[in-house]
């Protein structure tokens, strides 16, 4: 098994691509080995001191490390990763609610037909984007012209969010949604 890595914006964050399907049908994000109960992977990850993150996207896992330097702690990663595949384990085991993400999204009633193009856009331009970058950013809600975001992965904590968010997000749902003024992330 060969695992490559790539690094993303985030200078904390790597992604690693294990060269086959990691989360088919959705994402996870872990920001701490108390919240990977349902997945062996993510807790044999945290299990490496300097981990502060774990994400799973389609096709790549990104880490997110704390003040230690990648070369004392990515071999340790690689070697989790490796073991974790190779023993044909499943990633998550069953326990999680997977539309804990989608729940708590917001927006009034009249605004339903306004939000189904901005969770298209999102779907179709932003996340596949993002998802390049080790990351991922879900819809959380809407209200008076403000899109909330949720960011994920390399995207939580990376320097160029806020450019992300502002210039380019923004931006394309100005573009294409009138009714959107502004972008914000939520945390």
């Amino acid at each position: 098994m060969f695992i490559q890595t790539e690094a993303t914006p985030n200078p904390a964050t790597l992604k690693f691509l294990p060269g086959q399907t990691v989360l088919a049908k959705e994402t996870r994000d872990y920001r701490s080995a108390s919240d990977a109960e349902d997945s062996p992977l993510a807790q044999k990850l945290f299990s490496v001191e300097g981990v502060d993150g774990v994400f799973f996207g389609q096709e790549f896992i990104s880490v997110t490390k704390s003040d230690v330097e990648w070369a004392h702690i990515k071999p340790a990663i690689l070697g989790a990763i490796m073991e974790h595949f190779l023993s044909g384990l499943p990633v998550l085991d069953g326990t999680g609610d997977a539309d804990a993400e989608s729940s708590g999204e917001f927006f009034e009633e009249s605004d339903a037909e306004t939000v189904k193009v901005i969770k298209e856009l999102l779907e179709t331009r932003v996340r596949p984007a993002v998802a390049n970058d080790g990351g991922d950013i879900t819809f959380q809600g809407f209200k008076d012209g403000v899109v909330f975001l949720h960011m994920r992965g390399a995207c939580a904590g990376c320097p160029s969010s806020t450019a992300t968010l502002k210039h380019g997000i923004e931006n394309l749902l100005r573009h294409f949604v009138p009714d959107v003024q502004e972008v914000r992330p939520v945390t």
